[in-house]
């Protein structure tokens, strides 16, 4: 794609980035074969290549962002399915957190909209106020017929029990047996930690029991991809930096061999820290190695984890939903699956699986138009093939598509925890 900035715009970093994605560019349209908003609203401007072309129009002629700019760019789920399709290598992905950010900066939105983003800005992030939410929204549920629309589908998505952790909180999980073979960092994330800490015991306790020991920084909460996809560059930047630096310090002090993440949509963050700091002279090279260190959770378990299946009577059919964070974002797709094929289960392929299902972090909130439409699509394909349960890798997807239909959804992790000799997970309990 030919472009036209100036030597002034290009001396600004991100335009220089910006740039460089967009002469990759071939016009060629395939990544609108693969986007969803495109699928389900014909318009060439809710598609990648029409939104690259709305985002070069801004940064081409210092142009400020307007309602119909900022209607499209928001459209996108950053699912990143345009980046696995594209034969041409566009970074679509960094592109879009460009555009974004210039939307930010350059356009008031509608009071009602900064109102519903600040107040998702400063909830979901912070553990101990969602904690709050969560056990209101227990008590609201019932009532929810009494609400506005946005609000009690908002409240769909919340879960109807909140569980109790079972595993005592502490900074270090040691291994166990006799053998260490490796220390690692888990992110037990803000949203995940509240709703489903059943995810985070499950990996723990699958990896103490493998010889590997955990670490959990009491300090860091948030990845910071939730302020990121909202565009709050500042909130965003002010987690990644956190981060980083406790991170770090803990790989210098006492060593660590990976991060772990069990939540794709933070591990697709935390492994693009190192350029989001490409330009920081002081967080570069600190930046660049956590995100060296960052592995999924079945990234980690298949690469460097000799697992011990036990023999179950009964063998199931588990359908692996693929988040678009893991597939797309972070090309990991065929390692979960490898996980629990090997425990002698089938592993069920969901049509369309390269379909988000419309979770996208905040998506199903700003966007529940078209969230719904997306859910159903993916509800429709997962029953389809009658599986006994559902396996993904994202607590975004989980909630998702549990609030779409009865078929039990649980994390991979908690899968292969139960499979090699963890409890079963209480979502199951009736299989």
């Amino acid at each position: 794609m030919q472009t036209s900035f100036t030597e002034e715009q290009l001396k600004n970093k991100e335009n220089k980035s910006s740039e460089e994605i967009l002469r990759k560019c071939v016009h060629c349209g395939m990544c609108n074969a693969t986007c969803p908003t495109y699928g389900i609203l014909g318009d060439e401007l809710d598609g990648p290549r029409g939104r690259i072309y709305l985002i070069k129009d801004m940064l081409e002629n210092n142009k400020p962002a307007n309602k119909k700019i900022t209607k499209h760019i928001d459209r996108c789920l950053s699912c990143y399915a345009c980046m696995t399709t594209c034969p041409s290598g566009v970074n679509y992905m960094h592109l879009i957190d460009h555009g974004r950010n210039y939307v930010e900066e350059t356009y008031q939105r509608p009071l009602f909209e900064r109102l519903i983003r600040k107040t998702l800005s400063l909830v979901l992030p912070n553990p101990r106020i969602f904690k709050i939410l969560a056990y209101t929204s227990l008590i609201a549920k019932p009532f929810s017929f009494l609400f506005p629309k946005f609000l009690k589908n908002s409240l769909s998505l919340m879960p109807s029990r909140i569980p109790k952790k079972t595993i005592r909180t502490q900074k270090i999980y040691p291994s166990e047996g006799k053998k260490t073979i490796a220390r690692v960092a888990l992110l037990i994330g803000c949203v995940q930690r509240v709703i489903s800490p059943e995810i985070n015991e499950s990996t723990i306790r699958l990896l103490n029991r493998h010889g590997v020991e955990v670490v959990v920084l009491p300090k860091i909460d948030c990845c910071g991809s939730l302020n990121h996809h909202l565009g709050k560059k500042d909130l965003a930047e002010k987690s990644f930096i956190k981060n980083i630096n406790f991170w770090y310090d803990e790989y210098l002090e006492n060593g660590l061999d990976a991060i772990i993440s069990n939540t794709s949509g933070c591990g697709t963050t935390l492994k693009d820290y190192g350029y989001i700091f490409r330009n920081n002279k002081k967080l570069k090279k600190k930046a660049k190695k956590i995100s060296e260190l960052t592995k999924d959770i079945s990234e980690y378990l298949d690469e460097n984890i000799k697992l011990e299946f036990s023999q179950k009577k009964q063998k199931y059919k588990i359908a692996y939903h693929s988040a678009c964070s893991m597939q797309h974002g972070q090309k990991i797709h065929e390692q979960p699956i490898n996980l629990i094929k090997k425990s002698g289960n089938d592993v069920l392929n969901i049509p369309d699986g390269h379909i988000c299902c419309g979770s996208a972090g905040t998506y199903n909130i700003l966007q529940q138009k078209i969230a719904k439409t997306l859910l159903k699509n993916k509800v429709k394909n997962i029953e389809d093939i009658s599986p006994d349960f559902i396996s993904t890798g994202n607590i975004g997807c989980m909630t998702q598509i549990s609030s779409g239909t009865n078929i039990p959804i649980i994390h991979t992790v908690e899968v292969v925890d139960w499979l090699t000799g963890g409890p079963k997970p209480y979502k199951l309990k009736d299989l």
